[in-house]
């Protein structure tokens, strides 16, 4: 089973995308936020280009597992989304919500140490010298990993249980 991946956030949201088997995770893109119909017109179009049939979105809980103010904002954006893919070609496919704590931190450390992107880390993590490869370009580049290191923690969990723990 094919699933779309995707790290929310207020200026971009990162996708990535697994195998048809459902095993591996790919960073595959981010969305430049603009506003939340584009934003979901883009991710139905990338849905239906990979025939996904589930769609995991990364809940940023505080790290005590409570919902802040952003964990509201991309639950109240997965409500939209939700409406618009039961009311379009895609009422097939699920959407689901994942606990994506700190999955950004750790695509951050990820690049830093593959040398894909140059970041200030906190002291005590960052390497002496990063290689620059502006391949994963930025903050971008971040984002899809992220949407990557999410999809990957819902896989993975898929084949340790065989069903989903819902939020």
């Amino acid at each position: 089973m094919r699933s779309l991946g995707l790290d929310v956030g207020d200026r971009r949201t990162g996708v990535a995308v697994s195998d048809t088997g459902g095993i591996i995770a790919f960073s595959l893109t981010t969305i430049a936020s603009g506003n939340e119909d584009t934003d979901i017109d883009d991710i139905i179009r990338i849905a239906e280009r990979y025939e996904v049939e589930r769609i995991v979105v990364g809940l940023p809980l505080s790290l005590n597992g409570e919902l802040g103010p952003q964990a509201k904002k991309v639950m109240s954006f997965v409500q939209k989304l939700s409406l618009r893919i039961k009311q379009g070609s895609l009422s097939e496919v699920e959407v689901k919500m994942w606990d994506e704590r700190l999955s950004t931190v750790a695509a951050e450390h990820m690049l830093v140490e593959s040398g894909g992107a140059e970041r200030k880390l906190p002291r005590g993590t960052r390497k002496k010298k990063p290689k620059k490869n502006y391949n994963s370009s930025g903050k971008d580049g971040i984002d899809a990993v992220a949407a990557a290191f999410i999809l990957q923690g819902f896989l993975d969990s898929q084949g340790e249980t065989g069903q989903c723990q819902a939020l």
